[in-house]
């Protein structure tokens, strides 16, 4: 949540007309790299040396006489890591810890061929290759001898090294006032940044050879393609409390990924620059009618496409790693092989949680509770924002309205539900709390740059920021969340870390100042977009260790970096109550999804503003299609649970989210993927159907896994909505009436207030539960319904994943269930979908299949024979519906862990 008294506006003019948020020119380092010169390195092929972790070459810049160390380490998972840092800083540039899972292993380098000019380096058995171009250096990434990528091809690599300050005796020293250039000290507004090094900004330029449709960078409200920046701002990737943001911005909001992806037709590729400061990136596609500001000639010769990507940062070495797929599925994978893959979450976790800024008292949740149940709306999870605690001060209870939040959590716990309540970053300086003092006294605190304890302004007041960079502070943050140190906690209380940007009201563009210093006297500019990431960590760490290892945590996180995925779940922050923040979900939930981020979601109705009964009909319809599904609202606004807008509005909602709980079977399998493949649930359709041209820029609709077409109505009293139906070849099934379209081919669909358009795709086998229940744990107890759509090939196939639901014995014991349905020639078999995935050892499944249904069955069987491993063949009885192809066998009671098969003839 952001300051209460703010306008509904995302940059905020003070008294003097300036801005609240920086734009580019704002920022010194960035002009200096766009204004300053190209500088010329040399690259010094004489200097080359091979190891075991790749090629080093040393890189001169003749002007300054700056020597650099350049690294290649070709991957055995077909990525390729390119480092740069001074060959012999006054001291250690800062590199990014604990993003990287474990360091990939290096292919052996040989050399192809070598000249004074060049150096062709090989590994994979000659399929790739690496170029290093002595004068001026350029490095190139070549695949079956067809360029890729060329580091450098622009001439911009920039490395600024550190100094040591002129007139400065010690590191907390102030500047003299004869040394005031930018260079070392900087001004925004009333703030004054002091550089303790000077300047030290990185900058590089890559050449995507053949693309024209990049995607990533979140978080941005921007479409989910990016946009050639020549025409404005660059895209920032720099985390802060930006309340209802602007949309269609490139500036930065709550979170970074600094992960660029690629695409074209036979190819996907993507650049991770791996760099926690303050960073700009900017892209420009080629041909381009007004690249370097040329007017083109009447005629031109077509030149192959291909975008140019230059990245800035302030600080730290320049990191980067390219991944060279060529699949979206082997760039998802790449990804999460370097930087994690996705967390599982608790089942519990894929239901819908119900929250707002602030539920009052105990009566009131109570109430809530309630309520979903008296109009027959399952949830799982209802939530506390900063009102249920003593003064704001985190890990305590307001005595008077919350005097026994650990009934509280019994009471909601007897229907097996959830309480989720909020934890910030920022500590209440209150000498007579004991969490404050043993804070203070044990080191956890982020100084000032004169080396004493940072204060700001935020929820309580005067504050103190906790230095979660310290593994030290990230263990006794961890040990606060056990039951004997959080009092009136239980082990069904989950975390929400808010406001970790950080968020201080009265900072630098409301977060922290860049000076302040962290463990180990690194600056707060080196990791500023890591600070969310590590209190993240350290909560996950904390309510694991709980649980005594035994229990999945969950824990939402508004503040993100790359990595975040194996920590659990994000959401996009402060939205407004509009159709244009509705619309706009979609592309920021897909960006993140191709970054990795793929259990996120956007507050359900708008935090802002009060929603009209349509809008929040709409945004509960959308949320309900997308991983983290929560209504939020702020406090200023009416109470909106979904009871209270009237039946026709009660029963619509309470349809999509009931919809949801019977879905949750095929969504776990889909998070199941995530978790051990790296694909994200939520898919742009490039991701499905790479090949297709229609689908580069399509961005209202996506994929819910393999088999899944969504395409959320967000447009105002609409009658009719255009739905993209890709694939030449393809059959979708309209999930609702079971009719079949053709794809390749735009469908006008006339939709109601009731009309959720969801397609089926032919050759998939979608599981769902036979009910939805109250909430995920009734749902585990309920029979399975199998939809088969069928492809032009009467074909279709289909997984599905079970376990207990919130333990970690499916990692720890391998107790879970992975089963694999496949339809060919009129006969479904289920099958283990891989070794050990049968649902043996630890995990008693006793899950059933109670209905079968195939869509796409062109004539009407003569029968129906059900044939289980070890029993005896029976014929069951079946209903088919001519007008839609649909064959629906009902009362199977088929154990999902068995070998079984039904033969339609």
């Amino acid at each position: 949540m952001a300051e209460a008294s703010q306008p509904i506006v995302s940059v905020i003019p003070d008294d003097e007309g300036k801005e609240k948020f920086k734009k580019s020119d704002h920022v010194a380092f960035y002009r200096r790299q766009m204004e300053g010169p190209n500088f010329q390195h040399r690259a010094l092929l004489d200097t080359m040396v091979l190891t075991e972790k790749g090629a080093r070459f040393k890189l001169l810049e003749p002007d300054t006489q700056t020597t650099l160390l350049l690294s290649v380490s070709p991957c055995k998972n077909d990525t390729v890591r390119i480092l740069i840092d001074e060959l012999q800083p006054i001291k250690a540039r800062y590199r990014v810890p604990d993003v990287i899972t474990e360091e990939p292993h290096v292919e052996q380098l040989r050399v192809e061929r070598q000249s004074k000019d060049s150096v062709t380096l090989s590994w994979s058995s000659g399929r790739h290759q690496v170029c290093v171009w002595h004068f001026p250096f350029r490095l190139e990434i070549l695949c079956e001898d067809k360029a890729m990528v060329t580091f450098n091809a622009k001439g911009k690599l920039w490395l600024e090294a550190l100094q040591d300050p002129p007139g400065a005796t010690s590191r907390g020293s102030e500047l003299q006032e004869d040394h005031t250039s930018v260079l070392w000290k900087e001004t925004f507004r009333q703030f004054v940044d002091i550089q303790a090094n000077g300047p030290s900004s990185i900058g590089a330029d890559l050449c995507l050879h053949g693309f024209s449709h990049v995607y990533g960078l979140p978080e941005h409200a921007d479409g989910l393609q990016l946009r050639d920046t020549r025409d404005g701002e660059p895209y920032r990737l720099y985390n802060l409390d930006v309340f209802a943001y602007d949309l269609y911005s490139r500036l930065g909001l709550y979170g970074s990924v600094p992960l660029l992806v690629a695409h074209k037709p036979d190819r996907t590729l993507g650049v991770f620059w791996l760099n926690a400061s303050e960073t700009f990136v900017n892209v420009h596609y080629s041909p381009s009618d007004h690249q370097d500001g040329q007017t083109p000639p009447v005629k031109r010769r077509r030149v192959e496409p291909q975008t140019d990507v230059h990245w800035l940062s302030e600080s730290g070495v320049i990191d980067c790693v390219v991944l060279l797929g060529p699949s979206p599925q082997q760039l998802f994978t790449q990804y999460a092989q370097l930087t994690g893959y996705q967390a599982l979450p608790p089942l519990f976790a894929l239901g819908y949680h119900q929250c707002r800024w602030n539920y009052d008292d105990e009566a009131d949740v109570k109430a809530v509770d309630a309520g979903f149940d008296r109009h027959g709306i399952p949830y799982d999870v209802i939530w506390l924002d900063i009102e249920h605690t003593d003064g704001k001060r985190y890990f305590t209870w307001d005595s008077a309205l919350f005097p026994e939040p650990a009934g509280l959590q019994r009471h909601l716990e007897k229907k097996k539900r959830k309480l989720v309540v909020i934890s910030d970053p920022h500590i209440k300086v209150d000498p007579d709390w004991l969490l404050y003092c043993e804070a203070r006294d044990g080191r956890h605190f982020v100084k000032n740059r004169q080396g004493q304890i940072y204060q700001g302004s935020c929820w309580p007041g005067e504050s103190s920021y906790l230095d979660f960079s310290s593994s030290d502070t990230r263990a006794w943050y961890s040990r606060c969340f056990g039951l004997d140190k959080y009092k009136g906690s239980t082990p069904s209380l989950f975390v929400w870390n808010d406001m970790n940007e950080p968020s201080v009201f009265d900072g630098p563009e409301q977060t922290m100042p860049k000076d302040a210093v962290h463990y180990g006297g690194w600056e707060h500019r080196e990791l500023h977009n890591l600070y969310g990431f590590y209190q993240h960590m350290a909560t996950v760490e904390g309510l694991i260790t709980r649980s005594g290892g035994l229990e999945r945590p969950f824990v939402l996180s508004r503040s993100f970096f790359a990595g975040s995925q194996r920590l659990g779940a994000i959401w996009t922050g402060d939205n407004v109550a509009s159709w244009e923040y509705l619309r706009i979900s979609i592309p920021m939930l897909l960006s993140l999804s191709v970054a990795g981020i793929v259990f996120c979601g956007a507050d359900v109705g708008g935090f802002v503003q009060d929603p009209e009964p349509e809008l929040l009909v709409r945004w509960y319809q959308a949320g309900a299609l997308q991983p983290f599904f929560r209504g939020h609202s702020a406090k200023e606004t009416k109470r909106r649970e979904p009871w209270l807008f009237g039946e026709e509005v009660t029963a619509a909602i309470r349809t999509v989210i009931q919809q949801r709980y019977c879905l949750l079977p095929y969504w776990y399998t889909v998070f199941h993927q995530a978790h051990t493949s790296g694909l994200p649930p939520l898919r742009p359709l490039w991701v499905e159907f790479p090949r297709e041209q229609s689908t580069l820029t399509v961005d209202n609709q996506y994929m819910i896994g393999g088999a899944l077409l969504a395409c959320p109505v967000t447009e105002a009293g609409v009658e009719e909505v255009k739905v993209l139906m890709p694939g030449s070849g393809e059959v979708w099934y309209d999930v609702h009436s079971a009719k079949a379209y053709n794809g390749g081919r735009t469908l006008s669909l006339p939709v109601t207030l009731d009309t959720v358009p969801v397609f089926q795709r032919g050759g998939s086998v979608v599981c769902r539960s036979a009910g939805s229940g109250s909430c995920t744990a009734e749902l585990q107890q309920l029979p399975l319904s199998i939809t088969v759509a069928l492809n032009s090939q009467e074909a279709a196939d289909g997984e599905l994943y079970l376990d207990d639901g919130h333990s970690f014995s499916y990692r720890d014991n391998k107790a879970f269930c992975l089963r694999r349905f496949t339809m060919l020639s009129g006969r479904l078999l289920c099958r283990p979908a891989s070794e050990g995935g049968g649902g043996g050892g630890a995990f008693d499944c006793v899950t059933v299949v109670q209905s079968v249904t195939v869509l796409g069955v062109k004539s009407k069987p003569f029968t129906v024979v059900v044939h289980v491993s070890g029993a005896k063949d029976t014929c069951a009885a079946f209903e088919y519906m001519e007008t839609c192809c649909m064959l629906t066998v009902n009362n199977l009671k088929l154990r999902v862990v068995m070998d079984w098969e039904i033969q339609i003839g």
